[in-house]
């Protein structure tokens, strides 16, 4: 019974990978005209346009265009700058105020 569905399965497959094969085969004759000559039409030239001379174009940069990400860690950064100057501050305030020496 195994044998008989493995061979109509191999059957139809064999089948289906013909057709397959030979689904966009055209066939075509082509016949050329004796004394037909074709002559292209001859070139217009046209004067060039003229050079017209303006100002340079001004780059302008809008701040919505940055990406949320690059503008976030930069924020950030400062934001930590900002810290750490601050704490250091705090510090050198300290040890004046406490006339901290280092040793």
């Amino acid at each position: 019974m195994n044998k008989k569905i493995l061979g109509a399965a191999l059957g139809l497959a064999v089948l289906a990978a013909s057709t397959a094969a030979s689904a966009h085969v055209d066939v075509a004759i082509g016949l050329g005209i004796p004394g037909a000559v074709y002559v292209p039409a001859e070139p217009v030239y046209a004067p060039p346009p003229p050079v017209v001379y303006a100002p340079a174009p001004v780059a302008v940069r809008y701040g919505g265009d940055e990406d949320w990400r690059a503008r976030e860690w930069r924020e950030r950064r400062e934001w930590r700058e900002r810290e750490w100057r601050r704490q250091e501050w705090r510090e050198h305030e300290w040890r004046e105020r406490r006339d901290w020496r280092g040793y």
